[in-house]
């Protein structure tokens, strides 16, 4: 079997991958998709994609031989379901490599903004001695008692849920795609519209797919919605958030801060958002924390992500059936 690797983005040998399908594969492995050959796109009977979807789409043609296509990674938008489908060509996703990672970045996030952390170290560090007291920060909060919504209670947002009820705080979610007594079995309270969790919540954190329903979930109208002084963390898909409204909530104080490791581009494009918290401009100061992509990350978890990755092809190639496959009625279809 060939296995293509269009886009390696981890230091190193392929030395995880070639334990995980055995010595029988050959691999093809390019830095960047863009320098992938027509050769290795046509050859290939299976691909493992981290950031270049739109593109593999795109190469859809070329790819005669292919029949699985693993994203590297938990969302899949970029990828043509159906149209991979009516090919026979599987597409599956690693939905459990990066779950803790992921949850406790976001409840990182919540604190450093709730215990003015990331403002007491930048005014230490500018002055230690005379900012050597502590001050009323605008996002600062008690956290017991709070309430702490989650958009989507999937692995990740379970996950940061019960890190939120950790610290005392009253879990509350909103996912219609949950059956009947999801909030029984977990003691969360659930929230029947997204305006309810909006209004009520003191952090609402985001843990949703990237689909035609959740782009731009976030918008002018629910930012509208959100209860006075709360905060939004964003761990989930860049584009869930629509950062022009989230810059006016902010400008305007309807929001108290906001804490983002995705953006609708990547990395960040001329904004004023991006260029006031540049700029440090007084009114944002403190208000605003970016991480660069990064909360899926930790050594261990890439190499699980790799593994996965290559078992999830062998099993298909190998026939022992597909997991995680995410196009499963797209291929039904077109059998």
């Amino acid at each position: 079997m060939r296995i293509l690797i269009t886009d390696k983005h981890f230091p190193g040998d392929i030395d995880v991958e070639r334990e995980a399908i055995g010595a029988d594969a050959d691999f093809d492995v390019f830095p960047a998709g863009e320098q992938v050959s027509d050769e290795a796109w046509r050859g290939c009977d299976a691909l493992l994609t981290f950031r270049c979807t739109p593109l593999v789409t795109s190469k859809m043609a070329l790819m005669e031989r292919c029949r699985i296509i693993v994203r590297g990674g938990v969302g899949f938008d970029g990828l043509d379901l159906d149209g991979f489908g009516a090919r026979g060509v599987a597409i599956c996703n690693v939905p459990d490599y990066g779950t803790t990672e992921v949850a406790d970045h976001a409840i990182a996030m919540m604190l450093a903004l709730r215990r003015g952390i990331v403002s007491y170290n930048d005014a230490l560090r500018a002055d230690p001695a005379g900012n050597w007291h502590y001050r009323h920060e605008r996002c600062l909060m008690r956290l017991r008692g709070a309430r702490f919504g989650v958009i989507g209670l999937g692995r990740i947002g379970m996950a940061a849920a019960r890190r939120a009820a950790a610290f005392d705080q009253e879990v509350m979610f909103y996912d219609p795609y949950l059956p009947p007594g999801a909030d029984l079995a977990t003691g969360f309270l659930r929230a029947e519209t997204l305006e309810e969790l909006l209004s009520s919540c003191d952090a609402v954190s985001l843990h949703t797919p990237l689909t035609e329903q959740t782009r731009r979930i976030i918008n002018a109208d629910t930012l509208a919605q959100m209860k006075a002084g709360a905060i939004l963390i964003n761990t989930s898909r860049g584009p869930t958030v629509d950062i022009d409204a989230l810059y006016e909530a902010l400008r305007s104080n309807r929001l108290a801060a906001a804490a983002l490791d995705v953006l609708p581009t990547e990395p960040p494009a001329d904004h004023p958002l991006i260029n006031a918290y540049a700029a440090r401009e007084e009114w944002i100061d403190g208000r605003l924390i970016l991480s660069p992509h990064s909360a899926f990350f930790s050594v261990p978890g890439q190499r699980d992500l790799r593994r996965k990755a290559m078992e999830t092809i062998a099993a298909y190639l190998g026939g022992r059936g597909l997991r995680n496959c995410v196009n499963a009625d797209a291929l039904r279809l077109n059998r």
